[in-house]
């Protein structure tokens, strides 16, 4: 069990979609801080503390969307993935998609692991559960950098 929550960035553009994740991570009562980046670029920003996001910690876990403006998810977790200072936080692709080529690219780019998001609000609980008990529960993280 640890200490203290981890931090998670949310990187996602759809503002239901948002709302939704702050809702099942509430109902899930996960005492979890969650910054939300709305695209690409400013996830990368966030992450390389650029900007109003200078001094902030880096999350120790990443949930992010393919589908995002300006700069798409494949392109900002090639980015994450090359950047030695980022590299080693998991990023949990959390998408829409259920295509196949999305699949293969998200592990080709190293993401942890892709989970389509579930419809159904339930059902969007249960998989906010899930990644309660494997990520923030079991797995072993790297503390980020304070």
């Amino acid at each position: 069990m640890r200490d203290r929550p981890i931090r998670i960035l949310l990187v996602e553009d759809n503002p239901g979609d948002v709302r939704l994740t702050i809702e099942a991570f509430k109902d899930n009562r996960l005492e979890t801080p969650l910054e939300v980046a709305r695209d690409g670029i400013e996830a990368l920003a966030y992450l390389r503390r650029e900007g109003t996001h200078a001094g902030k910690p880096l999350p120790e876990l990443i949930l992010l969307d393919l589908n995002l403006p300006r700069m798409d998810g494949g392109e900002v977790l090639a980015a994450i993935k090359a950047d030695p200072a980022l590299m080693h936080i998991p990023v949990v692709v959390l998408t829409t998609s259920r295509a196949e080529q999305d699949v293969q690219r998200a592990y080709q780019l190293q993401a942890a692991c892709f989970i389509t998001k579930p419809v159904d609000f339930e059902c969007f609980i249960q998989a906010v559960k899930l990644i309660d008990a494997f990520w923030l529960s079991v797995v072993t993280l790297p503390c980020g950098a304070r």
